[in-house]
C-alpha cells in the first residue's frame, strides 16, 4: 500500500529525500495548473510555482499533520499568490488552449474548432470571476479540495467557501449557457 501524502511529508521532514520526490511527482501537475490559471503569464506561473515548492521545502521542519497535505500545500500557494497580487495588482487566468486540447488524429477539424472555442469561452468566463470565486473554483477542481479544505487553505469559513464555489459555478454555467 502506498504511503499517504501526510506520511510522506513527515518522512521528508525527517530527512527522506525520496519522500519529497514522490510528493512532488504526485502534486506537480495540479499545483502548476492551479498557479497557471491564477496568473496571466506562463513565466510568472513558473516562477511562483518554484517559489511555492521552495517555501514548502523551507517549512518542512515545522510540518505537522493538521489537515490533508494538499490543504497545507495549497495554503502556501494561496499565500504566495496573494503576495504576488498585492505587488502586481490582480492577475487573471489564462489558459494555454493548445496544451489543454492537443490535436487528436480521430477528431474532425470542426470538432476540434468547437472544442477550442468552448475552452476559450470557459477561460474568458473564468477570468471574469471575482478572485475569491475563481480561487475557490480552481482549488475545488484542480486540487480536488472539499469546501472545508478550501476554507482552511484560504483562511475563510466554510460558509464563505461554499458560497464562493456555488456563485463561481453558477456564473460559469450562465456564461457557457449550461442551464
Amino acid at each position: 500500500m502506498a504511503a499517504g501524502d501526510e506520511q510522506l511529508m513527515l518522512a521528508y521532514r525527517e530527512g527522506d529525500a525520496g519522500a519529497f520526490e514522490e510528493l512532488y511527482r504526485r502534486h506537480k501537475g495540479g499545483l502548476f495548473r492551479f498557479v497557471l490559471r491564477s496568473v496571466r503569464e506562463r513565466s510568472v506561473a513558473e516562477e511562483l510555482y518554484q517559489e511555492i515548492w521552495m517555501r514548502a521545502i523551507e517549512a518542512r521542519g515545522r510540518y505537522e499533520v493538521q489537515a490533508k497535505f494538499t490543504t497545507w500545500l495549497y495554503t502556501i500557494a494561496h499565500h504566495r499568490l496573494v503576495d504576488h497580487w498585492r505587488k502586481k495588482g490582480l492577475q487573471v487566468v489564462s489558459l494555454d488552449i493548445e496544451s489543454e486540447f492537443p490535436a487528436h488524429p480521430g477528431f474532425e477539424p470542426q470538432g476540434i474548432l468547437q472544442a477550442k472555442q468552448g475552452l476559450e469561452r470557459f477561460a474568458r468566463a473564468l477570468e471574469l470571476l471575482p478572485p475569491a470565486q475563481r480561487e475557490a473554483f480552481l482549488l475545488h477542481h484542480e486540487a480536488d479540495m472539499s469546501v472545508a479544505e478550501i476554507a482552511r487553505a484560504t483562511g475563510s469559513n466554510e460558509e464563505a467557501a461554499k458560497s464562493r464555489l456555488r456563485y463561481a459555478t453558477a456564473r460559469l454555467k450562465e456564461a457557457l449557457g449550461d442551464d
